[in-house]
């Protein structure tokens, strides 16, 4: 009978441990709902996170820089920012971008400038005066032949033409509106940047931590020999002891894994040479955030995001859009001048030049204009209604910023107490089997206790700092406030 309960027992505890195993290694570590979610405070931060920026985002890219060394360097925060902001993939995209729409205004502003243009030619002719109809007694047929060289200038120039002002006036607009989404694109970086530093940060403080619970069940794998070897304790303390270590073992593996699939995604992100190793320079300890308020944030992002300023520049483009399509009903007037040197030879020549004005008033353009003012109006309406949506949620952006910010400032106070208590237990624990009064299962259950609360101790360090990071950027203000709500050297 007594073997029997002890093989039950055995049998339950095999598969509470596969049970508890499964949890956090099979599905912690790579969920799929960790993809697309902030991880909860119960496991350790995974590789998902960066995907707060988009799966297939640009801003997940850069381009590789240098080439690999034999050794590892040491990156800190501000060497991984000033990398990111250098080689970043959607950064130089969208600098690119406004390389356009310098393009596009230089385009609009051609149409207002003057054209010259010059010419040198010579002509060689001889002309059939029978074939044009030319035939009288005593005039040849043929003249030449003869040659004619001609230098000569063109000048053309739009005296007025307000649907190319307007149209100018428009792409000015939207050249500002892309240099504002280049900065905003710079605080993109900053915050991929940052969490995927923070992501490294948190799995190598959890490799660390189920290091030392590994180092903890070899130990007290080896007392429970040395207890059953002494007669002191039965055979399942040692087996469980054994369940324990090597369950501990598969954390350590995936853990590694982890950290080091997180470790490629950085050095993406910030464009290091492929197969380039590193080590992090910075911990980034816990450090409460002083002296930002509700109504701070909100003013700075108001008057900070480069965003919000960039959907600005778009109306003010889409207002300009339209009334350029009303200005083409306007009349025009153009000029063009000609001015050269024509003659059989440069050396028996003579100065000749055109000039001509032109005033060219639309009539009837089939409904064009029409079918053009409609479209800016389109366009006009769809801006406004963006801008009013992005006021909307830089609103929420921020306040929930700071409510993830308070809620994981809650959460580090809680997940540490109950570390330590955790940490207590345990050595009560194992105290208690030391001295016989019990076997070792409270000792692996409060050994569970402990692997628990360390990982929600790791995971709400990466929230509180993710969250700072987030409010940065929610704010305007990431480029320069990250390095400071981080530290690092």
């Amino acid at each position: 009978m007594r073997r029997r309960h002890s093989r039950l027992l055995l049998i339950l505890f095999r598969c509470s441990l596969v049970i508890s195993l499964c949890g956090p290694v099979a599905f912690g570590q790579t969920g799929v709902a960790q993809l697309n979610e902030p991880p909860s405070t119960g496991s350790t931060p995974s590789s998902g996170a960066p995907n707060r920026v988009g799966a297939q985002s640009p801003f997940l890219g850069s381009v590789p820089s240098g080439k690999a060394t034999g050794a590892a360097i040491p990156l800190s925060i501000r060497d991984a920012l000033e990398r990111g902001l250098k080689y970043n993939l959607g950064l130089i995209e969208s600098d690119l971008s406004a390389r356009s729409s310098r393009a596009e205004r230089l385009r609009a502003l051609s149409h207002l400038l003057p054209n010259i243009n010059a010419s040198l030619s010579q002509t060689v002719e001889q002309i059939d005066l029978k074939a044009m109809g030319i035939n009288f007694p005593g005039v040849p047929t043929t003249v030449g032949p003869f040659g004619v060289q001609d230098a000569r200038g063109f000048l053309s120039q739009k005296v007025f033409d307000w649907n190319a002002v307007e149209e100018l006036r428009a792409s000015t607009e939207r050249l500002k509106a892309s240099q504002y989404t280049y900065k905003n694109s710079r605080d993109i970086v900053v915050l991929a940047v940052g969490n995927a530093y923070l992501l490294v940060v948190s799995d190598a403080a959890s490799v660390e931590s189920q290091q030392a619970q590994l180092n903890t069940s070899q130990a007290l794998y080896q007392r429970a020999i040395d207890r059953r070897e002494a007669g002191l304790a039965a055979r399942i303390n040692e087996m469980r002891a054994k369940v324990e270590m090597q369950t501990q073992q598969q954390r350590l593996i995936a853990s590694q894994n982890q950290l080091a699939k997180d470790k490629l995604s950085l050095g993406r992100i910030i464009g290091l040479p492929p197969g380039q190793e590193f080590t992090l320079a910075d911990k980034v300890p816990y450090a409460p955030l002083e002296g930002v308020t509700l109504e701070k944030a909100l003013e700075d992002a108001y008057a900070n995001r480069s965003d919000y300023s960039s959907a600005e520049a778009e109306v003010r483009a889409a207002e300009l859009a339209r009334r350029g399509a009303a200005a083409e009903r306007y009349p025009s007037i153009s000029t063009n001048l000609n001015y050269g040197d024509i003659g059989p030879n440069f050396a028996n020549s003579h100065g000749t030049f055109t000039f001509a004005a032109t005033l060219n008033v639309p009539i009837f353009q089939g409904g064009r204009v029409k079918a053009d003012e409609l479209q800016a109006d389109t366009v006009l309406r769809q801006k406004q209604a963006e801008l009013g949506d992005l006021r909307g949620r830089i609103d929420d952006e921020v306040r929930s910023a700071f409510l993830d910010l308070n809620s994981a400032h809650d959460l580090v106070n809680v997940s540490k107490n109950n570390l330590e208590l955790a940490n207590e237990t345990l050595a009560q624990a194992k105290d208690r089997f030391a001295a016989g009064v019990t076997d070792n299962l409270e000792v692996v259950q409060a050994q569970e206790s402990v692997a628990a609360a360390n990982q929600a101790y790791i995971s709400s360090l990466y929230s509180f700092n993710i969250a700072k990071v987030e409010l940065a950027k929610a704010a305007g203000i990431a480029e320069r406030a990250v390095k400071n709500y981080l530290g690092g050297k």
